[in-house]
């Protein structure tokens, strides 16, 4: 009795194994093997290419861009309605850079500090946190200044001054 139940055992194990091998096919129009015309390899160099291709519109050639060069503002500046121009702002030391409403800077070079007339701070988006008055205000990360009176400044004991990328009004004190 043994005996037969080892060997019933044997056979349904057997059968399964054969059923799993047949079932164990890949789906209809699916590649098992990289590289094949159904599933090609390509290299980041063309995909770069593609991407530039789809930016400029289909050109074939891109040229490479210049830096932009730091502006100097003496009078506050407005953007246009509804516009996201981004301007390069330098800013030397002693100088402060107050935004308008809405307005968001990212610190490029540099080392800056907050700068509020209240107790409430400036929101570092990259970091979801809230950075108050003489904190620092880390390189690249996203400035928002939800209400005027608030800004950045050189970090004192600094010779150089910062170069700030602006979206919306500021002016500079």
């Amino acid at each position: 009795m043994r005996k037969f139940k080892i060997l019933i055992t044997f056979v349904v194990l057997g059968f399964t194994l054969y059923i799993g091998s047949i079932l164990n096919t890949p789906a209809n129009g699916a590649s098992t093997t990289p590289g094949t015309a159904d599933d090609p390899v390509v290299t980041k160099s063309y995909v770069d290419q593609q991407i530039q291709k789809a930016l400029n519109g289909g050109g074939g050639t891109t040229t490479p861009t210049n830096p932009t060069t730091p502006t100097n503002p003496t009078t506050p500046t407005q953007p246009s309605q509804g516009s996201d121009e981004v301007k390069n702002v330098a800013l030397k030391p002693g100088k402060i850079l107050i935004a308008d409403a809405g307005a968001e800077f990212i610190v490029r070079s540099g080392n800056a500090v907050i700068y509020t007339e209240d107790s409430n701070g400036v929101a570092d988006l990259t970091d979801g946190k809230d950075l108050l008055n003489g904190q620092a205000a880390p390189k690249n990360h996203l400035l928002s200044f939800p209400r005027e009176g608030r800004g950045i400044q050189v970090k004192e004991g600094q010779k150089n001054g910062l170069i700030v990328m602006v979206r919306g009004g500021y002016t500079i004190k």
